[in-house]
């Protein structure tokens, strides 16, 4: 990131990126175009925080990839609402004609935040985009993204049904990555997922504090990805 960032709360911040642990990790990166596929969280929907950088999870995870490609090219589809027969069926296709090397899927949130959840016409949506985006040679990371039935805006009595169903996905996308090969990112269980100021003012998404942290597990999962583990 730009100089000055040793000196934002972020950095200080233990969930985020130290100073120049993006750069270590994805040194010498392959990635060249870089496909963002989803809903609301792929799309960037989050309040600002003071002292965070002012990016999306996905625009940090590109910035962060451009620091060591100036070449890279980004493509984000991520459109809030979706559910994803409709990620499938609105996105893949304009996906595979930009021809990525990298993809990224959030998808599947809206569908189990809803009693209406199908977890295994889900995972068929999922494993579709996945085996698709593979076959034309793009590496491909999956999300299990925050648990939200800690945000303000769920009524007590629906939070345990809609925690159920958030976890159940999270799990099930991890199956699918390791079943065909995709590059899994869990923020599932992330201590912030439970801390109400991780939320943006509308009571559901996630403030970019939260992005910065999900775009710090990516990097990190990049890193290992590539052989790095972070330690250095």
């Amino acid at each position: 990131m730009a100089d000055g960032y040793a000196a934002t709360l972020e950095a200080a911040d233990p969930y985020c990126l130290r100073p120049g642990e993006a750069a270590a990790l994805l040194a010498g990166h392959p990635w060249k175009r870089f496909v963002v596929l989803g809903d609301s969280v792929a799309s960037g929907v989050g309040d600002p925080v003071p002292g965070y950088v002012a990016q999306a999870w996905c625009d940090r995870i590109r910035s962060e990839l451009a620091e060591q490609q100036p070449d890279l090219c980004y493509l984000n589809l991520g459109v809030r609402e979706l559910r994803a027969a409709e990620i499938r069926a609105q996105q893949l296709d304009r996906a595979l004609r930009f021809a990525p090397d990298l993809a990224l899927i959030s998808a599947g949130g809206n569908d189990a935040m809803r009693r209406s959840y199908q977890p295994d016409a889900v995972d068929e949506e999922l494993a579709a985009m996945i085996i698709a985006l593979r076959a034309a040679g793009a590496d491909v990371i999956t999300v299990g993204m925050f648990d939200v039935s800690f945000a303000p805006s769920f009524p007590e009595p629906v939070k345990q049904q809609v925690g159920e169903r958030m976890r159940m996905l999270s799990t099930r996308t991890a199956a699918l990555a390791r079943r065909l090969g995709a590059i899994h990112v869990n923020c599932t269980g992330h201590p912030a997922e439970r801390d109400p100021a991780s939320y943006s003012a509308d009571g559901v998404h996630g403030n970019l504090r939260s992005h910065s942290i999900c775009a710090a597990l990516t990097v990190r999962r990049l890193g290992l990805h590539l052989g790095r583990d972070g330690t250095a």
